[in-house]
């Protein structure tokens, strides 16, 4: 079958940095489904992990060498399954993000765990549902388990600050904040069209997170916030969100940092911060791995119900190497709006 594969971690300017390559398709055991993959979506991560060892991976090949196929998120349709998979058949067209240790989706096929895959949404098209699984796991988890905000609408009213709001978590954890949760949401954004990007997605107000976030916020009346979502780096941030956020409030980070932070700023308050990794789930097996099937098969419904959109931004055509490249190149600009996504090999 045909992949995207790195075999050392190179910047995006050489010339062997992405690869186009063959391999062996892959057979299903165990609750892993077979995929043909139609689209995918890039993220952050996956500039990170092609430019960085500080991932886990796959194990090196019979020769000792690393081929590491990057990419997580994913749409297509299920090719055959494991024996003890029982919420998927072979026809069945379904989206997620998959596992940082295992084989990406820059592949004509792949294996997923079942508990961690999600049937896909009706009425979208594989690009439009291969923009959602990483970014809506990462939100829903960020919004509803980390931060702990009701999904019922009790917490309607309070205030959410989503720093980076036009990227691909910020996208989605908008309309999740507004649609669902019932917030009152405040989004950052230092372009114009960002901007607008945000306003139509549903927040109700939009500052730049690269001036002064305290004194836009009290123009507003806003002095504080209930929550922070900070879907970029913290550090540049943390001095303002430890005075913007509320006494008792918390903060989600989402970016790991690369220098301790002055936590006790968030004594005074009993404000705490909350990391979310949208990993940790397949990374260490836990107990609850079912949950991201769970909330996937909820998204699909919201979706369906027209409450979510998709963020799918631009389509960078085929899957292969050079479009890829364009893509790594995009993202490690911090330019892109929604997600970017590619399709078809």
């Amino acid at each position: 079958m045909k992949a995207i594969a790195i075999r050392e971690h190179l910047p995006l300017d050489h010339a062997n940095a992405l690869l186009d390559i063959e391999m062996p398709k892959p057979q299903a055991t165990g609750r892993d489904l077979l995929v043909k993959i139609e689209a995918i979506a890039v993220n952050p991560v996956d500039a990170k992990v092609r430019a960085s060892d500080a991932f886990p991976g796959p194990t090196p090949d019979a020769d000792g060498r690393m081929l590491r196929v990057l990419g997580w998120d994913a749409a297509g349709v299920v090719e055959a399954v494991g024996p003890q998979v029982t919420q998927f058949k072979p026809g069945d067209r379904v989206y997620y993000a998959g596992a940082l240790q295992r084989q990406g989706a820059y592949s004509e096929y792949q294996l997923v765990d079942e508990r961690i895959t999600g049937h896909m949404p009706a009425s979208l098209d594989f690009s439009q549902a291969a923009a959602l699984p990483l970014t809506t796991i990462t939100a829903w988890e960020a919004l509803f388990e980390r931060l702990r905000i009701a999904q019922d609408g009790a917490a309607r009213g309070k205030r959410i600050l989503i720093i980076a709001g036009a990227g691909g978590v910020g996208s989605i954890a908008i309309q999740l904040a507004r649609q669902v949760a019932g917030l009152e949401v405040i989004a950052t954004a230092s372009r114009e069209d960002s901007a607008a990007w945000c306003r139509s997605l549903g927040a109700n107000h939009v500052i730049d997170h690269s001036g002064n976030m305290p004194a836009q916020l009290q123009a507003l009346g806003l002095p504080q916030v209930d929550y922070v979502l900070c879907a970029s780096e913290l550090e540049p941030h943390f001095d303002a969100l430890a005075e913007i956020i509320a006494p008792q409030g918390l903060i989600c980070a989402i970016v790991e940092t690369a220098q301790a932070l002055p936590m006790v700023k968030l004594m005074a308050k009993s404000a705490g911060l909350v990391w979310e990794m949208m990993f940790t789930r397949s990374l260490f097996s836990t107990s609850d791995m079912q949950q991201q099937h769970v909330l996937l098969e909820r998204a699909a419904q919201l979706i369906d119900q027209g409450v979510l959109r998709s963020t799918m931004g631009e389509n960078y055509g085929r899957i292969n190497a050079a479009n890829l490249r364009r893509a790594h190149a995009a993202i490690e600009g911090k330019h892109t709006r929604g997600k970017i996504v590619l399709s078809g090999f």
